[in-house]
């Protein structure tokens, strides 16, 4: 059951965001050295396309953006925005293809991938791709990343029509789109572990807790549970189907408790009593 009890307060202004569609502030990550560096990090859309930053907070202050990846397309739909730190302590970057589809499949375009740079913005010397910031591709909108206890790395990604998907990431991986959207028979491409109807999911943020992935659903305006223990992952499971509308992400918090949040005043959803809202859940056997 979610506790109550929370606040928050504004602690800056990110300047250079461009609101519009699906584009703005996209996504945050805090490295693992903030104790030391005090180091924020962003993914936003500014007048030029996609940007991943960083910022100190120190105090009550938060300092300058210093840019780290720009040129990453952008546009009124797919802009992607999840950023998240891996277990390596490279910054895992995933971006959408702006509605440009060949762009997917296209290894010298940003769009459409899963991108893996140093925390100063580099490109680490063991990518797959020399020279390349891209970690996968094609990727038609990636909405979450997340890693398991073994270091595998997960991520969600929206469909189009048919299949949203969970997809086990490996380096240099293509996932198909456009050729293919949910799981195929092309062996080119690696096919997503679990798939659903869009009006099922339209899946954003996702955790992993002990082999078991939770995936925030948009769209589908519920919490999935996915078993990916064994060989083949397990049947999905909802809850709190339409119990808070649209679900933005989920993070695991320190106390193995989960955050939710809600995302009702993005213009597709309808806003209730206190939205949007940071919900804790905790978990049992």
């Amino acid at each position: 059951m979610p506790a109550g009890g929370g606040s928050s307060r504004a602690i800056g202004t990110v300047p250079g965001v461009r609101h519009g569609g699906e584009g703005g502030l996209l996504g945050l990550a805090v490295a693992s050295t903030y104790s030391t560096d005090h180091l924020l990090y962003a993914y936003f859309t500014a007048v030029d396309g996609n940007r991943v930053v960083r910022m100190t907070y120190i105090g009550s202050s938060l300092g300058t953006p210093q840019p780290l990846v720009t040129g990453i397309p952008s546009a009124s739909i797919h802009n992607g925005g999840r950023i998240a730190f891996g277990p390596d302590g490279m910054l895992y970057v995933g971006t959408g293809e702006g509605g440009v589809k060949p762009r997917a499949q296209d290894l010298s375009s940003l769009g459409g991938k899963i991108l893996r740079i140093t925390p100063s913005g580099g490109i680490p010397a063991d990518n797959p791709f020399p020279g390349s910031r891209v970690w996968s591709y094609g990727h038609r909108n990636v909405q979450g990343i997340a890693w398991d206890s073994s270091g595998q790395m997960w991520a969600s990604e929206f469909g189009q029509n048919t299949w949203d998907e969970l997809n086990r990431i490996v380096k240099g991986g293509n996932y198909g789109w456009p050729i293919v959207e949910g799981i195929g028979t092309d062996s080119r491409f690696i096919n997503p572990v679990a798939q659903w109807p869009t009006d099922e999911a339209s899946p954003s943020g996702i955790a992993v807790v002990d082999g078991i992935v939770y995936m925030a659903a948009l769209r589908g305006a519920r919490l999935w549970q996915i078993d990916v223990r064994g060989p083949a992952a397990a049947q999905p499971r909802a809850w709190f189907v339409g119990t808070y509308g649209r679900l933005r992400t989920v993070v695991s918090a320190p106390d193995g408790s989960l955050w939710v949040t809600t995302s009702n005043r993005d213009g597709r959803g309808t806003p209730r009593p206190g939205d949007d809202q940071i919900l804790r859940f905790t978990l049992s056997s």
